[in-house]
């Protein structure tokens, strides 16, 4: 579907992610929301555990955490891109379908 096709990808290291669509629509993704978004399997389960904790670090120190950042991106073939990230984490693969849907703009966010 062209909806789900990106057109340009502009990435912020320190902030985010901005995606120009193929069909016109443009989606801003903060850092925190495209790591709490994750779709891995070891950061679904954290979404879904009854703790309430969204992500997952490899730092023990839990009282300090560094600022969140993008330290790449990688195309995956024609339909995702995978995100390393400065906690060690680079197992999520974003699909384009996956981010379309996931955007966070006042017209595609749920009412609510």
């Amino acid at each position: 579907m062209n909806q789900f096709v990106p057109k340009h990808i502009a990435v912020s290291k320190s902030k985010g992610i901005r995606i120009d669509w193929q069909g016109g629509h443009h989606s801003d993704y903060e850092l925190k929301y495209l790591r709490d978004h994750c779709p891995c399997a070891q950061c679904s389960a954290a979404h879904d555990a009854s703790s309430g904790a969204s992500r997952q670090t490899s730092n023990p120190f839990q009282m300090y955490q560094p600022a969140l950042k993008i330290e790449g991106l990688e195309p995956v073939g024609n339909y995702a891109v995978r995100l390393r990230w400065n906690d060690g984490h680079s197992t999520g693969i974003y699909s384009y379908e996956h981010l379309r849907r996931i955007c966070p703009c006042a017209e595609c966010a749920p009412a609510g």
